[in-house]
């Protein structure tokens, strides 16, 4: 499973950095996205349901979420 570290980053960087990266992943494969820009709460969940991708969990460490998705067949 990739990773991406987009902790530090702010909106709209890290839904750019998963959205470039799921270009080059199989469908059904999955991305680790993890960051810590509070607009990436409603960011990513509405980035995948517009480009037909699963986020399958949201892990909360601290100040840090881990969000996990995994490639659809898009729209």
């Amino acid at each position: 499973m990739e990773e991406i570290d987009a902790i530090g980053l702010l909106c709209p960087l890290p839904v750019l950095k998963l959205r470039k990266r799921l270009g080059g992943v199989d469908l059904g494969g999955e991305i680790r996205l993890l960051c810590d820009d509070p607009a990436a709460a409603v960011d990513v969940p509405h980035f995948c349901a517009e480009a037909g991708h699963e986020l399958i969990s949201v892990e909360e460490r601290g100040t840090v979420a881990a969000y996990l998705v995994r490639k659809g067949a898009g729209r």
